[in-house]
């Protein structure tokens, strides 16, 4: 209860303090607009109607209940909880007398001075105690004798001779017993029904001690069903339990606890009670202890959540152990739960015919902000295209007026720049200054740029400027969801060219997936510009339609390494670029590409990450100005594992169109000496 009035005192306070931050700033926003300042804005006006209404609805009723009610209704519980204790205590004592007692009369009987047919005798015994198993006693010549109630072990599709076998084992029990010490034994987990055993020492009277011979009886035994016990114990709200004195489960609702012969000795309450000079005693405990848990507190995980508990315990002086019963905390509560469930119905109510009171003034606030929230959260996520319509005349629409005029500045802004890099930095993901990286830098360019620019200018005159840029748009939107698809970067485009980057912004957490994911867009590339040039016409055909839309070949080049990644410019002008050697490597390998006549090279580095995931052909090593050692590259060809064309290199010409090169004879452009052909691979 106090809980619940504390989150109401919280909760008003943070939105008092909201209302009041709230008309400060369109007070000023007001004053420097020029615009009339609003007194009573709509808000605070529905805000404190609304409050009025829950705290005396809500916070009254649920308070009165919580007051009146709590306190009686936990000395119920507890009481409730004592008197099924000794219920269960009292008939588990009764049930072990009685067996105590009957299981004394048969052998005090078949061990009788008198002629008498012990056959009958246990015959009729059984027949009139069908709940005990077998009944044993032990001498002090070492001998024992068993009487085993065969009816018993065949109807449950038992060997009789187990008992024989499971008493053979109890000989240090025996020897306790014999010593004046009554046990209780858990059964179960050798039969796998519910059976106990109780062992007890055997005391004649005074005037036949005295005439005993020495073979007197030293102990008796009786194994008994405790079906009826496990039945008795627990149903309800209350779960009650039995242990013998070194913790072992007894009897309980859940028999497969019992077979499976569960010590509960170890938990701290248990052993409270078992040391414990009190016969009986009720108290309030906090455990996870899942024999007392109902079944619905048992949570996905399979493990009782820790809870509070009215524990109440009777020990079985004369027989060792202890009955232990629980109800849990929040169960005896339920009442002033359900109570409570019914206050809030009514508050529903008076708040529905209070919501139809102030219809009119939500309407005109609710939906409003409730768009701008939507647009808001669009933005965020970086889409600018958002639609507003502003509505009245009031400070919602002052506001959606702004919303709108900045909706427009960050769409611009969004189409000069890399979106998804804008808004991280927008969220605070991206901060100035460099961060070391290590990534996978790729670079594309379209092969014969120049000679198609020229065939433009020639064949559409002063038109040709608008239909090269659409065809270049359209190569790459479709190059850009290739990248983006796997989670790359557009870090800018250079004329015809591309250059991207995995691992800097956006990373899958290890440089191997990034590479991988490098190479994967660039074979998604291939694919897309093979589909793509299907259906343009040959570069042979003269035709209007041809040259306007001529077909496309790329060269792509990747390369892996740690490079510095972060925002560089000026403070009017900043972009989300990366720098270092392996960036230069990248732009060089990409310009390989056609003198090794291939569309998608890979440096050893890069190679090294995924090169066992792809196809792919060493290339002739080669020597890179400002590298002293030559650079290993690699053409890729498929996918690993890949049964479609193409499988070698030489597929991927005839697929492509490329024509094979002689690289031997290949003469590099003297002015860039930038790359010199080491020779091919031995």
């Amino acid at each position: 209860m106090f809980i619940l009035m504390s989150h109401f005192v919280h909760f008003y306070n943070h939105l008092f303090f909201n209302i009041k931050l709230y008309i400060m700033i369109i007070k000023e926003n007001n004053k420097n607009n020029g615009l009339m300042t609003v007194r009573f804005p709509i808000g605070v006006k529905l805000i404190v109607l609304i409050s009025i209404i829950v705290i005396l609805s809500l916070g009254s009723i649920t308070a009165l209940v919580s007051w009146l009610f709590r306190a009686d209704l936990q000395v119920s519980a507890e009481e409730s909880n004592f008197e099924s204790n000794r219920a269960a205590a009292m008939e588990a004592e009764m049930t072990f007398e009685n067996v105590r007692a009957h299981s004394r009369i048969l052998i005090k009987t078949t061990t009788a001075e008198v002629k008498a047919n012990v056959s009958e005798l246990t015959d009729f015994f059984f027949r009139e105690n069908p709940q005990i198993a077998a009944v044993l006693y032990t001498s002090s010549g070492n001998q024992n004798k068993i009487f085993i109630n065969r009816h018993f072990f065949a109807s449950r599709e038992i060997d009789a001779q187990s008992a024989d076998n499971y008493f053979e084992n109890l000989k240090t029990a025996f020897g306790r017993a014999a010593q004046g010490e009554t046990l209780l034994l858990n059964a179960a987990p050798h039969f796998k029904i519910p059976l106990i055993a109780l062992i007890y020492p055997w005391q004649e009277e005074e005037s036949e001690a005295k005439t005993a011979a020495k073979s007197a009886i030293q102990a008796g035994a009786v194994l008994f069903s405790s079906e009826s016990l496990n039945q008795n114990f627990g149903y309800g709200t209350n779960q009650s339990y039995m242990i013998n004195s070194s913790g072992d489960l007894l009897s309980h609702t859940e028999f497969s606890l019992v077979r499976s012969g569960v010590n509960v000795y170890e938990e701290n309450f248990i052993k409270d009670i078992l040391q414990s000079n009190e016969k009986s005693k009720q108290h309030l405990v906090e455990s996870d202890f899942k024999y007392l848990h109902s079944a619905d507190s048992i949570t996905d995980t399979g493990n009782p959540s820790v809870m509070r508990q009215f524990i109440a315990f009777t020990k079985l002086e004369t027989y060792g152990g202890a009955v232990i019963t629980g109800i849990e905390y929040d169960k005896v509560f339920e009442g002033i739960q359900a109570t409570t469930r019914r206050n809030l119905y009514l508050t529903a109510a008076v708040l529905s015919i209070s919501i139809i009171l102030i219809w009119f003034f939500s309407k005109t606030i609710s939906v409003p902000l409730k768009t701008l929230a939507a647009a808001a959260h669009e933005i965020e996520g970086g889409n600018f295209d958002t639609e507003l319509k502003p509505e009245g005349m009031d400070e919602i629409g002052v506001l959606t007026n702004s919303f709108l005029n900045m909706c427009g500045a960050l769409h611009i802004f969004g189409r000069f720049t890399n979106r998804e890099i804008a808004v991280k930095a927008m969220r605070g993901e991206i901060k100035p200054g460099g961060l070391t990286k290590h990534a996978t830098i790729f670079f594309s360019d379209i092969r014969g740029f120049t000679a198609k620019s020229e065939k433009f200018a020639k064949t559409f005159g002063d038109k040709s400027s608008d239909l090269i840029v659409q065809w270049l748009n359209n190569y790459f939107t479709q190059m850009i969801d290739c990248i983006e698809k796997t989670n790359g970067v557009i870090d800018k485009f250079i004329g015809d060219a591309v250059m991207a980057h995995w691992g800097t912004a956006y990373s899958t957490g290890s440089p191997v997936k990034d590479a991988f994911n490098c190479v994967k867009a660039a074979l998604m590339m291939r694919n897309v510009l093979y589909a793509m040039n299907k259906e343009r016409a040959g570069s042979d055909d003269t035709s209007i339609a041809a040259c306007a839309n001529p077909p496309i070949q790329i060269g792509c080049g990747i390369n892996s390494g740690i490079v510095t990644a972060g925002q560089l410019g000026s403070e009017k002008r900043m972009e989300y670029t990366v720098i270092g050697d392996p960036v230069n490597l990248a732009s060089r390998i990409e310009s390989l590409t056609k003198p090794l006549g291939t569309d998608i090279l890979i440096s050893e580095d890069t190679w090294k990450l995924v090169g066992s995931c792809f196809i792919t052909e060493e290339m002739p090593s080669v020597t890179v100005k400002g590298k002293a050692q030559p650079v290993r590259l690699f053409a890729v060809i498929n996918t690993a594992g890949s049964s479609k064309a193409p499988q070698t290199l030489a597929d991927v010409r005839k697929i492509l169109g490329i024509k094979p090169v002689d690289i031997q004879n290949f003469n590099i452009n003297a002015d860039e000496k930038k790359y010199k052909i080491a020779g091919n691979k031995s």
